[in-house]
């Protein structure tokens, strides 16, 4: 491996310091601030680690994590959120601190740009609520914390006396020798003065000096964004506007269709398979996902057309029917209707929601095959295959399962793998098992069409480039895509020997049908064809339409490389993704969602917990899986719930409206701005730039904290002011109340506006209680006075309603899996999580005897994924990489467990692994 430096740099400290800590065998290069160190960027970030395999960590954080896990030293749970609070809190306020200190001479106001920060992670220290030097040992949270800390709190002038915890704790590692080597190596025994080359080309950092505290692990304190005299003059100006000159809602007439000169947007989500009822993870990951920047776009007075639909052919579908007796049209139209009305109940506002089973995606899709053969991309090759003799039939790639041939994960299916992330042929894996019967295949000669994806790379890699530069695609896209590229194409196989499909139009492959992968996503435009016969203004327009895909990480490489490929060999002008926005993957609990198991919410069930489908909305997309895998947590839920939504948004929103109610008889007072009032107009002003800005980049979770930071300084704001105190003073007092209420109600106006696309139902009644002006639904830039003076407002009632540990408990048990036998004292227990579907169920072995040759397998089993862990040579090199890697271990020890006849121990509560 090779680590990327540049002396000055204070993001080097740390992950000098984790590279000596470790005794990674790492080569040090020095480079230049410009130096371009990574051929596929055009500017690098520094620092950058290449791994052996080629591949680079640009982040600081990621990269002392892989170093730590390399030497198994595996985070815990309260370790990981203590390093994304250093990324996404301290960072912030560390940029600009340094700027201050090191560029302007500021050196007192940098010291009070800390402060706050400085004081939280004293006070956590105090509380033991940092994970740091466990058992003495350093982890990888004091080298993280540390190296940000340094170039400052080297400065004693820079850490207040006061903070007894931090200084100890930070003298401690101050004097470990890889610290203090990894000062010596980008210092130079220069302190502050050394960072002066490198800041100094940097951009000036914005003058926000804290950041939203809503990320923090346990509490802490949001402070103001430091306002110039400008802004706050400026939000003053826009209130006074009112809604005067506001722009009018863009009604929803259909069909949509793309307006000349006008901002045309086309979103559509992964096409969910009809076989299966989605999960919550299913939901976030592409549908809810996509729903809330539609409702957004549409928001903005953007032309928004939002298509889905089930994607019904193949093999999975005949295997349902099978089981369920029943047609593969039949399971089609019933899961088709299982779906509909799962999305409709959460509130996923499609335009359209289809299938693929059509006239229209046939007749598409054969016009797309026919251009492609008409062109030379196609090619006939006879392959092996794996047939299962007991089913009679040639197996679908998802149903084989195997050893990866690549990384030898036991569980790969017979098209990906999902661990490597690398494509596969069935044919290829290791102890292959089909996955209807159990049996093992044997390997039968089929004649197969494909398509040339070598003789499409140079078209393919001219438009990724260009893509990926003028549009929004997500870190996990664009590595996926680009690894792709970077390993080289071959031809992908687009037939299959089944009956449920489409045809392939061609004499000779009358018995064959296309692969559900070549198909399936021309099923967007297929969806659309039925939607409008105008549909070829959406599909054939790249030039007035920006397109959108949502999916999961494990659909990218079809979405950037196959079904690309494939319109761009059909040469018609097809709008191909601008935007292609992948999530990582959403657990349940500490494990995997599993229908078959009873473990995890899948959208059926959620409407029967009773808890309405906005707070599900709220809470998947609070804890979406942007920068790696997530956990659905019941207490967590009760905690976001109880405290973000009860005690923060509603206890805001009520009080504002109630205020108007009970004071002032149901009408907005007059408003008489003082400069806190223009300076709160400020700030939530700023926050919802900062908003529209995080959404127009499709940063989902981000955007939701700012919603959350206009309510919280809106309860802070009423707190400080005691309206209902001052509403029985003098005449300036009742002035003073009337003031702050007017604000308040016009801040909760507001809300419900940027809560549309995360809650609609919650905006419509927010609105409805206020009798919101229906010209209030457009978002700009400005905040503006929407419910003047003498306005009336309606009936003001609780938003939200508590939720209780018992019914969490409640919850926790009903979803966490049931065992399959009848009478069990045991049967309940919710212990046994599964975390990946292996071969030998948990819950399968659970209150069972002991089996001594499985134990014996299963130590072994043990045994070597430990080495995988210590000596991870990840494809992605990401962290989810590594943590489904440390996941599979701890689940095959749980299997040990219980194969040597031991009762498994309750999982570990969360932030207690390493007391």
């Amino acid at each position: 491996m090779r680590l990327y430096l540049t002396e000055g740099n204070p993001h080097c400290l740390k992950v000098v310091a984790a590279v000596e800590l470790t005794g990674t065998r790492c080569e040090l290069q020095f480079v230049g601030v410009e130096e371009r160190v990574v051929p596929f960027l055009a500017h690098s970030k520094l620092p950058c680690l290449q791994l052996d395999n080629g591949n680079y960590l640009f982040s600081t954080n990621a990269i002392c994590q892989y170093l730590f896990t390399l030497r198994g030293k595996e985070p815990s749970d309260l370790t990981n959120q203590w390093l994304e609070w250093e990324g996404t809190e301290l960072q912030a306020a560390l940029s600009g601190a340094l700027y201050m200190a090191v560029v302007q001479g500021k050196r007192q106001e940098a010291a009070g740009a800390l402060q706050k920060k400085c004081a939280y992670i004293d006070q956590s220290l105090t509380k033991r609520s940092f994970p740091f030097l466990a058992a003495d040992a350093i982890t990888v949270a004091d080298i993280v914390l540390w190296g940000a800390l340094y170039p400052l709190l080297s400065d004693s002038t820079f850490l207040p006396g006061d903070l007894k915890a931090l200084r100890s704790w930070f003298e401690r590692v101050c004097a470990v020798a890889a610290c203090r080597k990894a000062v010596e190596s980008i210092l130079k025994g220069k302190g502050l003065q050394a960072l002066k080359p490198y800041l100094q080309k940097q951009p000036a950092p914005s003058q926000r000096a804290e950041t939203p505290a809503s990320n923090e692990p346990e509490g802490g304190e949001s402070a103001e964004r430091v306002l110039t005299e400008e802004e706050i003059g400026a939000a003053a100006e826009s209130w006074s506007k009112g809604l005067s000159a506001w722009p009018k809602p863009k009604p929803i007439e259909h069909p949509v269709l793309p307006q000349p000169n006008k901002k045309n947007v086309l979103i559509t989500s992964a096409l969910p398979y009809v076989n299966n009822v989605p999960h919550l993870g299913n939901i976030i990951g592409c549908v809810l996902s996509a729903d809330v920047f539609a409702r957004f776009c549409r928001l903005r007075n953007w032309t928004t057309l939002f298509v889905c639909g089930t994607d019904e052919y193949g093999t999975a579908t005949e295997t349902k029917a099978l089981e369920e007796g029943l047609s593969p049209q039949q399971i089609c139209d019933k899961y088709h209707a299982v779906h509909a009305h799962i999305y409709q109940w959460f509130g996923i506002s499609f335009d359209h929601f289809g299938r693929t089973t059509t006239q229209r995606q046939t007749e598409i899709s054969q016009d797309i095959f026919r251009r492609l053969l008409d062109r030379d991309f196609l090619l006939q090759d006879t392959v092996e295959q794996l047939r299962c003799e007991s089913c009679q039939k040639f197996l679908a790639d998802r149903f084989v399962e195997g050893t990866c041939p690549l990384c030898n994960y036991e569980e790969a299916r017979g098209d990906q793998c999902d661990k490597c992330g690398k494509l596969i042929n069935a044919t290829e894996l290791k102890n292959p098992q089909c996955k209807i019967c159990k049996g093992t295949p044997v390997v039968k000669s089929s004649k197969h069409l494909f398509l040339d994806l070598p003789k499409l790379e140079a078209r393919l890699v001219k438009w990724l480039e260009d893509s990926m530069v003028s549009g929004n695609w997500t870190p996990n896209a664009r590595f996926i895509a680009r690894s792709w590229i970077r390993d080289g194409l071959k031809p992908r196989c687009i037939t299959r020997d089944l009956k449920w499909g489409i045809p392939v139009p061609l004499e000779e492959f009358k018995d064959k049908v296309f692969y559900v992968w070549f198909d399936a996503p021309i099923g967007y435009l297929s969806i659309t064809a039925n939607y409008t016969d105008q549909w070829e203004r959406w599909w054939k327009n790249p030039e007035q339409v920006q397109l959108y895909n949502f999916m999961a990480k494990d659909n990218v490489p079809f979405h950037s490389v196959v079904f690309p490929c494939s319109l761009l060999g059909a040469e018609d002008n097809y709008t191909l993704v601008n935007h292609l926005i992948a999530t990582e993957y959403l657990n349940y609990e500490d494990g995997k969602f599993s229908k078959s198991r009873g473990v995890g919410v899948f959208g059926d069930m959620a409407k029967e917990t009773g808890i309405p489908a906005d707070i599900w909305r709220f809470y998947l997309l609070f804890i979406r899986p942007e920068g790696q895998d997530s956990s659905f947590s019941w207490s967590d839920l009760l905690l976001k719930n109880n405290s973000e939504l009860l005690n923060n948004l509603g206890n805001f929103i009520n009080r504002a409206g109630m205020f108007v109610c009970k004071f002032f008889e149901g009408r907005v007072p007059e408003m008489e701005l003082n400069d806190d009032d223009k300076r709160l107009l400020a700030q939530a002003t700023w926050e919802l730039r900062q908003y529209l800005q995080f959404l127009e980049k499709v940063r989902i979770r981000d955007a939701l904290k700012c919603i959350l930071n206009i309510s919280r300084h809106g309860n802070q704001y009423i707190q400080a002011n005691e309206p209902w105190k001052r509403i029985k003073g003098t005449d300036a007092d009742r002035q003073r109340a009337g003031t702050v209420t007017g604000v308040a109600v016009n801040m909760a106006c507001l809300l419900s506006v940027m809560l549309q696309p995360y809650m609609p139902s919650v905006s419509a009644s927010i609105q409805e209680q206020l009798l919101a002006p229906p010209q209030c639904n457009v978002l700009t830039e400005e905040f503006v006075c929407i419910l003047p003076s003498r306005h009336q407002i309606g009936a003001v009632s609780p938003l939200f309603q508590k939720l209780e540990t018992d019914q969490i408990e409640s919850w926790r048990k009903r979803f966490g899996g049931q065992q399959p036998d009848e009478g069990s004292a045991n049967q309940s227990k919710t212990e046994v999580k599964p975390t990946t579907e292996t071969k030998a169920a948990v819950a399968e072995d659970a209150g069972k005897d002991a089996d001594p040759q499985r134990a014996k397998q299963l130590a072994e089993e043990v045994t070597k994924q430990g080495e995988v862990v210590r000596e991870l040579k990840a494809q992605k090199a990401e962290k989810a990489v590594i943590g489904a890697a440390v996941t599979k271990l701890l689940e095959l020890k749980k299997q040990l467990v219980l194969a040597e006849g031991k009762t498994p121990e309750a999982p570990a509560q969360k932030g207690k692994k390493k007391k």
